[in-house]
């Protein structure tokens, strides 16, 4: 291309008026912010309900492991694998479990990483966790993994049962999240979203719950 063909492309393009780019409205507040916690606590239950959840309140350590026999009781717990996160460690569930007649144990107790599969996949009745978030909008359970809290507890089982203080309950995901990513900390391998039961809807495009996972989810809400 000669150059004053090249330049006059140039200056012809140099005259072309700038589009600006257009400015996103600002959104208003997620309703959720303006919650108080009993406020937070039922919109929680509600939205975990739609997906055949169920939430029991507990005071206490005493009232939690109330709900924890009453449980076991009507689904005829025998054997439960738990995480040893600080909340289900402060509820020293092995020994609910002698005084239950349910045998408990934990990751731990396995030998090697095939025998621990082959128990939380085929010999647990449920599994019990503690859980670093419980998310209003949705009825959403935040959970990072770790040693403490292995993935597959809250995977595996039929029954999930999660233990959650009061005071991990947030409105929107933005505040759990950022928990986790926003404060230039360590950055967990692994966060699991959990909404309900396992769901699928991989066969003729209809939704299925159970097929994958826990067929149902419990949560206690602790304080």
């Amino acid at each position: 291309m000669e150059e004053s063909a090249r330049e006059e492309i140039l200056a012809r393009l140099r005259k072309v008026p700038k589009e600006e780019t257009p400015v996103r409205p600002v959104l208003p507040p997620a309703r959720e912010l303006s919650l108080d916690k009993e406020g937070l606590v039922s919109l929680f239950t509600e939205k975990l309900s739609r997906e055949t959840g169920v939430v029991y309140r507990a005071a206490d350590r005493d009232e939690a492991l109330d709900h924890l026999t009453e449980i076991a009781r009507t689904e005829n717990l025998k054997r439960v694998m738990t995480s040893t996160d600080d909340t289900i460690l402060s509820l020293d569930l092995p020994a609910w479990g002698d005084r239950n007649g349910v045998a408990v144990s934990t990751a731990a107790d396995y030998v090697d990483r095939e025998e621990y599969k082959r128990a939380v996949f085929d010999e647990a009745d449920a599994g019990i966790t503690g859980a670093d978030f419980a998310v209003a909008e949705t009825g959403t359970l935040v959970t990072a993994h770790s040693e403490r809290q292995p993935r597959l507890l809250s995977l595996a089982p039929i029954l999930h049962i999660a233990v959650v203080g009061i005071d991990r309950l947030v409105p929107v995901y933005e505040e759990a999240l950022n928990a986790f990513y926003g404060d230039g900390g360590r950055i967990p391998a692994h966060v699991t979203l959990i909404t309900g039961p396992s769901m699928t809807a991989d066969i003729r495009a209809t939704s299925f719950k159970g097929m994958h996972g826990p067929r149902r989810v419990m949560v206690i809400l602790l304080g």
